[in-house]
């Protein structure tokens, strides 16, 4: 039987300093109706390009060298067809629809979203513009988009970033498409939203017959959606098969590498991640050899000299581009159990305390009119008390707009509280004038989200560490600032003669390494660590965890870890605080509060995130969520989560709930309890 969509042999150049170049190679894939697919692997594997490939929106200097796509019901190979042509008009967006990853840059800000919608669905079907206009209200409202009709007339802008990506899936699925791409669709949305789309995709696919690609980096989300999955690197399918297969008779060892780097929520906590030593090869300098071999732990003579290195089957459905047999495999994956990896390193917080928030709360006005009057306030957050111990981990987590960098932004002192105390080495900083705060400075660092956008593009590496050195005045002579910016360097796993190097010739995770180094560089107590892994890849995620649990274990930092990601932040704390809309949820011990999470909120986090484990996903308890975190500026009286959630009482809409010791230090705000 046909496929819906087959892709043989595909091929693509980029040409680079008068060169030309595979970026990917000989890639064969399929998919059929209803079917969910996901596309993984590292960045740079050839996981978008292969998609934009198929449907010819590779823009030069790239063009499709080679290969065949077929799609049901056209007899012939869609790249026969010119890529401006009416036959590939009519199949973009007609039968194959995209949802791209940033949805802002994907919509324009000077239409309408109707009006959108509404040019897609005429583009693809022959009906009226008000038959137009009843099917794009139509698929609003399929996407959960409240009160459609109206919001039918309202700009991009005005939409949450949650709402944009509905926007974004509402729009590709108008025309009623065969096939469904999403790419890297959910990644920037909080994991709540990120769980309500792609349950909602889930279900409109299997309701309408639609096939679903999913091309992703996160092995949970192919774990709880995809039905088989294709394992990418270096432009090549590495491995491919049905979803449990992949999971529990792995047979590529990259695709083996991959799942023993990535945290899982359901890890012991001092399980040790083992990152893939290396980096992806640039496509220009590919070998013709397995692209893998340089990093895999399982090479031997033989995989240098063979060159086909295509997918052969190694049981029924499952297929690996590894030339080692089965008993090869299992006799080097029992040799490498025996190898050290070292151990997770032993952390032991001092019983003293070096940091202590009390009852913080920040508040930015708001202004409107050409008189700038003052008409509101935004309450970032309100009421934050925790405490950290020296050398201890505190992990910070919520969605995007809870507070989380304000509060680090205020520890920091980059704002001033409007109330409450910030007691850091017994001394209130929370209202310090800056001539006071210089002392305080270089005890308190931070590492940033983005490696690339926070370090100086016209500064050299050894400079940008060395920086603050030189601010606080922490060496002496020009041999002891050098001496210094070589053994951070050291620390963070870098080899000094890289100092001279600029920011953009660095990979990300080398970037974010020199990141660490310069948080270091001013011997802090407390390091805020404001999402430093979501921007890196999953290998790459592991190798910079790894480093920053043995600086601490080495020098008895704390940390204030804010993320998204719970698995990670489960990992690398002690303890964790949960928020919501500038207010503190819940703070209990890492184990505890994985185990038994008290309030709604937690445990609707909690359910969102995916383990990368299919068997394990299907036996996973969902705890739905409804609707989106309200605006700061209309937050709920009450307790701000009661709108959204399903134990809510009337006491919750009146009155607010305080944090409150349920069992030893596990806090908890909610009238439940």
């Amino acid at each position: 039987m046909a496929h819906l969509l087959e892709i043989k042999d595909l091929v693509t150049t980029f040409r680079s300093d008068g060169k030309e170049f595979n970026a990917i190679e000989g890639v064969n894939l399929h998919i059929d109706r209803g079917e969910i697919v996901g596309i993984v692997g590292e960045s740079g594997s050839g996981k978008s390009v292969t998609m934009l490939s198929s449907l010819q929106l590779i823009a030069s200097p790239g063009r499709v060298a080679g290969g065949e796509v077929y799609l049901e019901g056209v007899d012939k190979n869609l790249l026969s067809f010119d890529s401006d042509s009416e036959e590939m008009r009519q199949i973009r967006g007609g039968r194959i629809s995209m949802i791209f990853q940033e949805p802002m840059t994907s919509l324009n800000p000077v239409l309408t979203v109707g009006y959108q919608i509404q040019e897609n669905i005429l583009l693809h079907k022959n009906v009226t513009p008000e038959e137009a206009r009843r099917l794009t209200i139509e698929a609003m409202k399929t996407v959960n988009i409240p009160d459609a009709e109206t919001r039918y007339d309202y700009y991009p802008q005005q939409f949450s970033g949650g709402m944009r990506q509905r926007i974004m899936i509402a729009m590709a699925m108008a025309p009623g498409p065969d096939i469904l791409i999403a790419d890297e669709a959910t990644t920037a949305l909080d994991v709540t939203t990120q769980a309500q789309l792609l349950e909602m995709i889930r279900d409109i696919a299997k309701k309408t017959n639609t096939a679903v690609i999913m091309v992703t980096h996160n092995l949970g989300l192919v774990a709880r959606y995809a039905e088989r999955i294709y394992v990418m690197y270096g432009g090549h399918i590495m491995e491919t098969s049905n979803c449990v297969e992949i999971f529990h008779n792995t047979k590529h060892p990259y695709t083996r590498a991959l799942l023993r780097a990535i945290p899982r929520l359901d890890d012991p906590k001092d399980r040790v991640l083992i990152p893939i030593d290396g980096l992806p090869p640039v496509p220009s300098q590919r070998p013709d050899y397995c692209p893998f071999y340089a990093r895999c732990e399982y090479r031997c003579d033989a995989c240098l000299s063979n060159h086909d290195y295509s997918l052969h089957e190694v049981g029924e459905g499952h297929y690996s581009s590894c030339i080692l047999t089965d008993e090869e495999l299992d006799r080097k994956a029992e040799e490498l159990l025996h190898k050290d990896y070292g151990a997770s390193p032993e952390r032991h917080p001092l019983n003293r305390e070096c940091l202590r928030v009390t009852n913080v709360r920040k508040y930015f006005p708001v202004y409107k009119g050409m008189l700038r009057k003052k008409v509101g306030e935004v309450k970032a957050i309100e009421d934050i008390a925790f405490t950290l111990q020296q050398g201890e981990t505190l992990g910070v987590v919520g969605e995007s707009g809870c507070g989380k960098t304000t509060l680090a932004r205020c520890i920091m002192r980059m704002y001033e509280p409007d109330e409450g105390e910030i007691l850091f080495g017994g001394r209130d900083i929370a209202h310090l004038k800056d001539k006071d705060l210089k002392s305080v400075r270089p005890k308190i660092s931070m590492i940033f989200q983005d490696p690339f956008s926070s370090l100086d593009p016209r500064q050299n590496a050894g400079s940008i560490v060395g920086e603050s050195l030189l601010i606080h005045k922490l060496t002496k002579t020009r041999e002891e600032y050098e001496n210094r910016v070589d053994e951070l360097f050291r620390k963070v796993g870098m080899d000094p003669a890289m100092k001279d190097r600029v920011a953009h010739e660095f990979s990300g995770g080398q970037r974010q390494r020199i990141g660490i180094a310069r948080a270091l560089s001013s011997n802090p107590d407390l390091i805020i660590c404001d999402e430093p892994i979501s921007a890196l890849d999953v290998s790459i995620q592991a190798q910079i965890i790894n480093l920053l649990e043995n600086i601490q274990a080495e020098l008895g930092i704390s940390y204030i870890f804010i993320a998204h990601d719970l698995a990670v932040v489960k990992h690398i704390s002690d303890r964790i605080l949960v928020m919501y809309l500038g207010r503190v949820m819940e703070i209990a011990d890492c184990d505890t509060l994985y185990e038994n999470p008290l309030h709604p909120y937690t445990q609707a986090l909690l359910s969102a995130i995916p383990v990368a484990d299919p068997v394990v996903e299907a036996s996973r308890e969902a705890v739905p969520i409804q609707g989106e975190v309200p605006s700061i500026l209309k937050r709920p009286s009450g307790c701000p989560f009661h709108n959204r959630c399903p134990r809510a009482t009337e006491r919750c809409s009146q009155e607010v709930p305080q944090l409150h010791a349920v069992d030893g230090t596990h806090e908890v705000a909610c009238h439940l309890y």
